[in-house]
């Protein structure tokens, strides 16, 4: 008589514990089946946003032709021509074409009505150029080479012994040798040649690192660095240039030389009134996820190359529109 109740209790247990095992397998089974869905609508995602990013990329390009185009007769480029427009932070669905007064991003799902688009073009050569720090055969410039750079830094209250540092490091970079470091290709990676990471955030408004030597803009670069680019010029005249310039952007190096009653103060070899390189920036949110590219830009009369390009992946914190 005991084993009938011992017998029923195993065959509870029994049950319990296969209803457990099921329900187990089933929650793992939804469970992958979940992440698999998340996986592929976040590798979606991801596609879908390059390529938008690789069209906001083209936009761009095609602003800076047509900039080249008007600029032919004169090369010009100043911060009052459309390149130099920010692009604030705008519902994709905005520059899709519209019938009928409904934008065909309505029609297209939740996805489009979500992304946002944003971005920018940077004039490179508003900044000093730390390729200018070498000659063609990688080697160190003499001190005057080194001069702008040693004023730029003082001026942000650096010591003038990092600019060496770079410049040797560079030259490193450029060796044969096993133990030579890689060559940067951004002033972030400067940290590559034990550059320390909090000078590197405090000089990267105001440097850049270009394929070969470039002038400074002086339609487009701060104080900072025209004051820095310019041996013969008091800070008060880096401003009043910067200040002129606003309602005047300056046709020739002669035209800023006058405006400031110094003829001669500018060279041909460390400034300039037009531009070649250039920085597109593109950032694309899709609810929660960023998507970030920047690409550096050549322009050779009418023909804009891109030299390189590089990207953020998603998850980085959202960035609010300015």
């Amino acid at each position: 008589m005991r084993s009938k109740p011992r017998q029923r209790g195993a065959a509870l247990l029994a049950a319990m514990l296969t209803v457990t095992l099921v329900a187990t397998l089933a929650a793992s089974a939804l469970w992958q089946q979940w992440r698999d869905v998340e996986i592929e609508t976040a590798e979606r995602n991801r596609v879908q946003a390059g390529w938008l990013l690789l069209g906001a990329l083209d936009w761009s390009r095609v602003v800076l032709q047509e900039d080249g185009r008007a600029n032919r007769t004169n090369l010009v480029d100043h911060l009052g021509e459309p390149w130099a427009v920010p692009l604030q932070e705008a519902r994709l669905s905005t520059f899709l074409a519209a019938q009928n007064n409904i934008s065909q991003a309505e029609d297209g799902g939740a996805d489009m009505l979500d992304a946002f688009l944003s971005g920018e073009i940077i004039d490179l050569q508003s900044r000093l150029n730390l390729r200018n720090l070498l000659d063609d055969a990688g080697k160190v410039y003499t001190d005057e080479t080194l001069k702008p750079f040693v004023r730029l830094f003082g001026r942000l209250g650096l010591p003038s012994s990092a600019v060496l540092q770079i410049a040797n490091g560079l030259q490193q970079a450029q060796g044969n040798s096993p133990a030579a470091p890689l060559m940067p290709r951004t002033v972030a990676q400067l940290a590559w040649l034990g550059i320390n990471p909090q000078l590197i955030a405090r000089i990267e408004p105001y440097v850049t690192l270009l394929p070969q030597r470039t002038a400074v803009n002086l339609n487009t670069a701060s104080a900072e660095v025209i004051w820095a680019s310019t041996e013969n010029l008091d800070w008060a005249g880096a401003n009043q240039l910067v200040q002129q310039r606003a309602s005047t952007p300056y046709k020739s190096l002669d035209a800023a030389a006058k405006s400031l009653g110094k003829p001669n103060v500018f060279q041909s070899d460390r400034h300039a009134v037009f531009t070649r390189y250039f920085e597109a920036r593109g950032r694309l949110r899709l609810g929660e996820n960023v998507l970030s590219q920047r690409s550096v830009l050549l322009r050779n009369d009418m023909q804009v190359t891109t030299l390189w390009q590089e990207h953020t992946d998603w998850g980085m914190p959202a960035v609010q529109a300015q």
